[in-house]
């Protein structure tokens, strides 16, 4: 249950940022379906790809003090929009914005679900 309630948190958050952030738009009429869409992917590349990348840019991560993450977020959240039709990243600056976007909105909304015990 708390799986899918992340998602939908998830879903709401991506929903904000395309409100917010020029360039990022959700497309036709299977919106929702778009917006589930893209938090599966979102959530499964940052599984798998966004490890690898931090791996592989490790250096560059330690020499700009953890900053060079969001540059990481933002590739992998423009490479999950390319894979989601109806979901659409103009650019990596869009894609970089709306990845901040994603992880506040997602964060406020976290402080709703009560702790695991």
């Amino acid at each position: 249950m708390r799986l899918l309630v992340r998602w939908l948190f998830t879903s709401l958050a991506l929903a904000a940022a395309a409100w917010a952030v020029p360039g990022i738009r959700v497309e036709g009429s299977v919106g929702l379906l778009s917006l589930a869409g893209m938090a599966l992917a979102l959530g499964l590349l940052n599984a798998t790809l966004r490890p690898l990348l931090a791996l592989l840019g490790c250096g560059f991560v330690a020499l700009t003090l953890g900053i060079g993450m969001l540059f990481i977020n933002g590739l992998v959240f423009w490479v999950a929009g390319e894979l989601v039709p109806g979901f659409t990243v103009d650019g990596y600056w869009p894609a970089f914005w709306g990845a901040i976007v994603v992880s506040v909105v997602s964060w406020a909304l976290s402080i709703l679900l009560p702790d695991e015990q």
